[in-house]
């Protein structure tokens, strides 16, 4: 199992508390983050402020483009990955984002994944795209299309009907052979679209027999359609820790969280049907070996990689510490 801390490029006011992490503390995160053995750092993307965050809280959030603070980490660092979990596509045209993307593979060494996704908020979209009438679902589809087309061909073009270009020529390829391009979600239409087009599916808060299920839905799909989902598809998902000498410290903690506040809030619609109630079985929470165990299962379960993951902490020091708790009682375990 790889595992991958969640950076906190647009968190605060979602998963912490305003404030939380200015950009040279969320950088200094990632580096310990690799020094501490975590194989991925995850960067999420938000634009602007959410209604509900809004009315939590007197001052906004700090969010930070992804693609600069991953080019800044890939600096101070020198083997972890950088990813997106997720990079909202709606708000980009793919001929940018893929352009963004291979001068970070290159600058970095070829260390990036793009995990895309339709965005949890539709507001911030309408905020930022006053006007614009689209299926954001549908333009996804064609983005990850589209990407995927401007990283392979020498001259792309591409026409569907959210997203058009023509006879562009974007040089140069990322550095990589294969530039991974995650769906992200846990919605039927993302396992479809991992199934479809996509190198990998970016799912959060589920156990691991719906992750079990999902995996084997999409492999259906893709073999209805006639694809071959090989070894380099990857399985990515997202969950929060909170780990603890007890069972009840570890619950605890996880509970007076403001993360597990954001997961609450998204059970309307993100995680709609996930009970409250379910929470801790939807995330590692317990003592290591408790910990242990889930992620064995989550592991024969089809789970490559423990992406984006984000500590029940509430200021970046507690993060520090939590970090490096799971880093002796769980990952030091994990990989020997």
């Amino acid at each position: 199992m790889r595992f991958g801390l969640g950076v906190p490029t647009a968190t605060e006011g979602l998963m912490y508390p305003i404030p939380y992490a200015d950009a040279h503390q969320a950088v200094e995160l990632a580096v310990l983050a690799e020094q501490l053995g975590f194989e991925s750092v995850w960067a999420n993307d938000h634009l602007t402020t959410q209604t509900y965050v809004r009315e939590t809280f007197g001052e906004p959030p700090r969010f930070f483009d992804p693609f600069t603070y991953l080019a800044f980490v890939a600096a101070r660092t020198e083997a972890i990955r950088l990813a997106t979990c997720v990079l909202v596509a709606p708000f980009r045209h793919p001929v940018v984002a893929a352009k963004q993307a291979a001068t970070l593979d290159h600058l970095s060494g070829g260390r990036v994944v793009l995990g895309v996704g339709v965005g949890a908020y539709r507001e911030e979209f309408e905020a930022t795209w006053p006007g614009r009438r689209i299926h954001r679902g549908g333009y996804t589809d064609e983005f990850i299309q589209a990407t995927g087309a401007l990283f392979r061909a020498r001259r792309t073009s591409f026409r569907g009907r959210w997203v058009r270009f023509d006879d562009v020529e974007s040089h140069p390829k990322p550095l990589q052979s294969r530039l991974a391009i995650l769906a992200g979600g846990n919605a039927p239409a993302t396992r479809r679209r991992a199934a479809l087009f996509a190198d990998g599916w970016l799912p959060a808060c589920l156990t691991p027999s719906e992750v079990a299920a999902g995996v084997a839905e999409i492999r259906r799909l893709a073999e209805a359609a006639g694809r071959d989902l090989d070894e380099g598809f990857e399985v990515a998902l997202q969950v929060v820790v909170s780990v603890a000498p007890t069972r009840e410290e570890a619950q605890a903690r996880f509970r007076r969280s403001h993360v597990y506040a954001h997961l609450r809030s998204l059970s309307g619609s993100t995680l709609q049907g996930q009970q409250s109630g379910e929470m801790e079985a939807r995330n590692l929470v317990g003592t290591p070996e408790d910990v242990r165990e889930q992620i064995e299962a989550y592991e024969a379960g089809g789970v490559d990689t423990l992406a984006g993951l984000l500590f029940a902490t509430d200021d970046v020091e507690e993060t520090r510490q939590a970090m490096r708790y799971f880093s002796e009682e769980v990952i030091g375990c994990s990989t020997r």
